[in-house]
């Protein structure tokens, strides 16, 4: 009985030592820079914080003896704010890692505080190529998808189906002109057209003149080179303008699972769209994502799971590493495969980009659907070194040629 109360108290010594280790040492704190309040809020926003937190809870709540600890800003669209953000976390809150940054202008904004401090950046929600290309670091991470991946993988199945010739309505900043020029490519090498294209102002209520125009140029395909509420509203008034009923198909560039609840099946089925991850693919997602619908009652976007993978793959390569150096922990963020519910043999390149599988759906009709997020239908699965830009044609400084 001695023995056992010794044994007892020892762990319950051990216990308190770790403790107040860890409460001696400094929160190791991560910051995501977020749309929490307008158009891109459902994809990222405080869904990407949830994620995060699963996250570091997941890993066990603690690494190196310090607490783990996840702040967040809105940068409320605004590429300045999500400068200032990331230079107030990096300065005067101790932020080790940012992550998400939701937005293309808002994320090449914020990457250059991060690499002037040489601190690590990942992001999961935005999707300019410019990201892993000319604005590339050391300690930058471009992890869920890019505006090439989206083209090639969407563009190339439309033109390959018999879909020949496009125009674009184009969301006016970073991420909507490199989606059109990346899709544009993508289809003139298929032997496909491009009839024209429209820019629009971020976050547009009225499309109703872009789709006038677009509807005139008589495209097989209308694409829409936007994201989150524009892509929504282009969707529901381009419905309304009975361009679908008219022999015009619409393809949204980048679209996510809560764009297309949002819009609801009736309006959506049959759009073929790219995505790096959906909820029902396999046991493991569907077991995170039961998780994660336990907490915010909606299904998690690719961001978002990819949000959960990049802020775990740091925290393992932390742990590893023994510091939160940036230069270590990057070493072993790149020699590490990512094996979880988002990526199999995913893998960091020196230009950044982690490299993965996407996939091509097509939305459900709603005879098809089983119930709500049930939205899916998986017509391929892309490798991601035939989904995502080569290294040979990098334009990434980093990149040896």
């Amino acid at each position: 009985m001695r023995r056992v109360l010794a044994g007892v108290l020892a762990c319950a010594l051990a216990m308190s030592a770790n403790a107040a280790l860890a409460q001696s040492k400094p929160p190791l704190k991560l910051g995501g820079i977020l749309d929490m309040s307008s158009l891109y809020a459902d994809i990222t926003g405080s869904g990407s914080e949830t994620a995060a937190k699963m996250a570091a809870e997941d890993f066990g709540g603690e690494v190196l003896g310090r607490k783990i600890e996840i702040v967040v800003g809105d940068h409320l669209n605004k590429a300045d704010l999500a400068a200032n953000i990331a230079r107030d976390m990096l300065d005067n809150q101790g932020v080790e890692m940012i992550f998400d940054v939701a937005a293309s202008a808002t994320a090449l904004a914020a990457g250059e505080i991060a690499k002037a401090r040489n601190k690590i950046v990942i992001f999961n929600g935005p999707g300019s190529i410019r990201l892993s290309n000319e604005a590339c670091g050391p300690y930058t991470v471009h992890y869920v998808f890019d505006t090439y991946a989206q083209a090639n993988v969407t563009g190339l199945a439309a033109v390959k189906a018999g879909l020949d010739t496009w125009f674009f309505l184009t969301a006016d900043y970073a991420f909507g002109q490199d989606l059109e020029k990346d899709t544009t490519n993508v289809v003139l090498k298929s032997g496909g057209k491009v009839l024209g294209s429209v820019r629009h102002p971020l976050n547009t209520s009225d499309f109703s003149s872009f789709l006038l125009q677009a509807q005139a140029s008589k495209a097989k395909v209308i694409g829409l080179a936007n994201a989150g509420g524009d892509t929504i509203n282009a969707i529901k008034q381009a419905a309304e303008f009975g361009i679908a009923k008219g022999g015009q198909k619409l393809s949204p560039l980048l679209a996510f699972v809560t764009d297309i609840d949002s819009v609801g099946l009736e309006t959506a089925q049959g759009l073929l769209l790219a995505e790096a991850f959906y909820w029902d693919l396999n046991d493991d997602t569907r077991a995170f994502s039961k998780r994660f619908m336990e907490r915010t009652k909606r299904v998690p976007t690719s961001a978002q799971a990819g949000v959960y993978s990049s802020v775990l793959h740091y925290l393992q390569a932390v742990k590893a590493a023994g510091t939160t150096d940036s230069a270590a922990v990057m070493k072993l963020m790149k020699e590490t495969p990512i094996n979880d519910m988002f990526a199999r043999n995913g893998r960091i390149r020196e230009d950044g980009r982690m490299v993965h599988d996407m996939y091509l759906f097509e939305v459900k009709k709603p005879s098809e659907s089983k119930g709500r997020w049930d939205d899916y239908k998986l017509l391929a699965t892309v490798p991601g070194d035939q989904a995502f830009q080569s290294l040979a044609d990098s334009r990434c400084p980093l990149v040896k040629k």
